[in-house]
C-alpha cells in the first residue's frame, strides 16, 4: 500500500473541500449572519492542511484496491473533520465531537442531528448543512475525480469503493467521464427542484436547501418541524416525487435521458423497489385510517406516502410525528429503514437489490428441499447472477447484522432504552435520520453519552460506504507491505 498516494489524493480532496467552504460566504454576507469568518479560517486550515499533503506527498503513478479503500474511507473522515469546524469555530455547536457528529451526519447523507432548534444557526450554517448533503449524496470522491483528471491517476479502484451495492455500472469507459455524466444528471435533478418548489411557495434559500437535501436523500432542513413547517402539500407531493427519484439508480436516469426507455423497463430491481415501497404507502394509509390517526384518506396517503418514501430511500424528512403513529405503522417503518434504494443511488441501507437476491436465493433453497436434484441459477434482467455475487451478498448481511448488534449493545450498555438505542443505530447505520423514542422525528441525539455519538459516527459513514471498506481496515493483513511516502524534498 502507497502512502503517498493515499496522502496526495487526500490533500486534494481537502483543498477542494476549502473550496466549497468559500460558497455559504455568500449567503453569511447576504443575510449578513456574521459566520463568514469562521468559513473563511475552516477554509484557510483545510487549505494548508491540503496543500502540504499534496505538495509534499509523492504520488505512484498506479493506484490497487488497497488504496482506493483506504482514501475512501480517511476521506469521509477528514471531510468530516474539516466540515465540522464552521460550526464548532461560531460556537454554534461548542462540542467539537457533536460538530463531527452533525458534519457527518451531512456527508454520509444521514440527516441525524444533535440540534434543538435549527434556524438558530443561521443562513450561511444551514446552506453548509445542506450543502454536505449534496456534495456527499453522489460521493466526494466521485466528484472530485470528475473535476480533478489533473491527478493523472486512474480512478476505477475508488469508484468501486464508493458507489453502492454489489455491482458497479460504468455507463462510459473512463471514470471521470462516468462521474461527470452522473453529476450532471444530479445537477440537472436539483435544479428542476428548485425551481419547482420556488413555483410551491419556497423562497429561493429554502428550495435550493432542500433540493439538495432532497436529491442527496439527506434530509436536513432549515426548519425544526422539517417539511411539516411549509403546511403545503404541493411542496409535500413534490419532495415525495423527487425522494422516489433519488432512489432510483443514476444510471438508469442517464440512460432515460438518453432515450433509452426500455432500460426503465427492464430493471427488475426498479419494479421490486417500486412495489415495496407502494406496498407500504398503502398499508400505512389503511392503519392510520383504521386507528383513527387521520379522518380523511386524503390526509392518510399524503402523510403515509412522505414518511414511507422519506424512510425507505432515508432521506429522513417528516411531515408527522410517525412516532405517535399506530405500532403497525411503526413496525413497517422501521423494515423500511433496513432496505434502502436502488443500487447506484443516493440512498443508504441495505439496498433493494441485496433484498431481492436474498429473497430469490432464499426461494431457491426452499425449492430443492421438494426437489434436491433440481439444478437451478438466479437471475436478475434475465441473467445469471454469479455465485460469488450471491456470496458477497450473504457475507455483506452477516456483517451487517453482527455491527448493528454490536453497535446497539454499545449503546444501549450505557443506559439508553432499547428503542431509542436499536433505532438509533439503525437510524446511523442505514443512513436514515430519525429513529424512534428519544431520537424520534421530533427529538434530536444530542442527549446521548459522548462514547455513544462516536459509535454512531462510525455507524455511519459503515453504512454510507456499505461496511466492507471500513471492515477492511481492522484486517491486519491490510497493512502488510506498506510503503511510506516519498517527500518531494527529498527527491534528487
Amino acid at each position: 500500500m502507497r502512502l503517498g498516494t493515499i496522502g496526495a489524493l487526500l490533500g486534494w480532496l481537502l483543498i477542494f473541500l476549502s473550496v466549497a467552504l468559500l460558497l455559504p460566504i455568500a449567503f453569511s454576507i447576504y443575510y449578513d449572519d456574521g459566520n463568514w469568518r469562521f468559513f473563511v479560517i475552516s477554509s484557510a486550515i483545510g487549505f494548508l492542511l491540503g496543500g502540504t499533503l499534496a505538495w509534499s506527498c509523492v504520488s505512484e503513478p498506479e493506484m490497487g484496491h488497497r488504496e482506493g479503500f483506504a482514501i475512501v474511507a480517511f476521506g469521509w473522515l477528514a471531510a468530516a473533520a474539516l466540515g465540522a469546524l464552521p460550526y464548532y469555530l461560531s460556537g454554534a455547536i461548542p462540542s467539537y465531537l457533536n460538530a463531527c457528529f452533525e458534519s457527518m451526519s451531512g456527508f454520509t447523507t444521514t440527516g441525524a442531528t444533535i440540534l434543538g432548534e435549527v434556524e438558530a444557526l443561521g443562513p450561511s450554517l444551514l446552506f453548509w448543512r445542506a450543502l454536505t448533503h449534496w456534495l456527499g449524496g453522489m460521493g466526494i470522491i466521485v466528484l472530485s475525480l470528475a473535476i480533478m483528471p489533473i491527478l493523472g491517476i486512474g480512478g476505477m479502484q475508488l469508484f468501486q469503493a464508493e458507489m453502492a451495492g454489489p455491482t458497479k455500472d460504468r455507463l462510459v469507459p473512463r471514470i471521470q467521464d462516468t462521474a461527470r455524466i452522473l453529476w450532471s444528471v444530479y445537477f440537472i435533478l436539483t435544479a428542476v427542484e428548485t425551481g419547482l418548489l420556488m413555483m410551491a411557495g419556497m423562497g429561493f434559500f429554502d428550495a435550493i436547501c432542500h433540493a439538495f437535501s432532497t436529491l442527496s436523500t439527506g434530509g436536513f432542513s432549515t426548519r425544526t418541524e422539517s417539511i411539516a413547517a411549509f403546511h403545503n402539500p404541493w411542496i409535500d407531493s413534490i419532495i415525495t416525487v423527487f425522494i422516489i427519484i433519488a432512489g432510483i439508480n443514476f444510471s438508469l436516469h442517464y440512460r432515460l435521458l438518453s432515450g433509452n426507455l426500455r432500460a426503465f423497463a427492464r430493471s427488475e430491481e426498479l419494479r421490486f423497489y417500486l412495489g415495496i415501497g407502494i406496498f407500504a404507502t398503502i398499508l400505512v394509509m389503511f392503519a392510520n385510517i383504521l386507528f383513527g390517526t387521520y379522518e380523511s384518506w386524503s390526509d392518510s396517503l399524503r402523510y403515509g406516502a412522505f414518511q414511507v418514501w422519506s424512510i425507505l430511500t432515508g432521506t429522513g424528512f417528516s411531515t408527522a410525528d410517525f412516532d405517535s403513529w399506530a405500532p403497525v405503522c411503526k413496525i413497517t417503518l422501521v423494515t423500511l429503514m433496513f432496505m434502502g434504494g436502488m443500487a447506484g443511488s443516493t440512498t443508504g441501507g441495505i439496498k433493494q437489490v441485496r433484498i431481492l437476491m436474498f429473497w430469490k436465493f432464499t426461494r431457491m433453497q426452499i425449492k430443492k428441499l421438494i426437489h434436491p436434484k433440481a439444478v437451478e441459477a438466479i437471475k436478475l434482467d434475465n441473467r445469471k447472477v454469479p455465485a460469488e455475487v450471491i456470496q458477497s451478498i450473504l457475507g455483506y448481511l452477516s456483517l451487517y447484522m453482527l455491527v448493528f448488534v454490536v453497535a446497539t449493545m454499545i449503546v444501549t450498555g450505557q443506559g439508553t432504552d432499547i428503542i431509542t438505542g436499536s433505532t438509533a443505530v439503525i437510524a446511523t447505520l442505514n443512513n436514515i435520520g430519525p429513529g424512534l423514542g428519544g431520537v424520534g422525528p421530533c427529538q434530536n441525539f444530542a442527549g446521548l453519552p459522548d462514547l455513544s455519538k462516536a459509535v454512531l459516527i462510525i455507524c455511519m459513514v459503515a453504512g454510507r460506504l456499505e461496511l466492507y471498506t471500513i471492515a477492511v481496515l481492522f484486517l491486519p493483513k491490510y497493512w502488510k507491505d506498506v510503503h511510506y511516502p516519498k517527500w518531494r524534498w527529498s527527491r534528487s
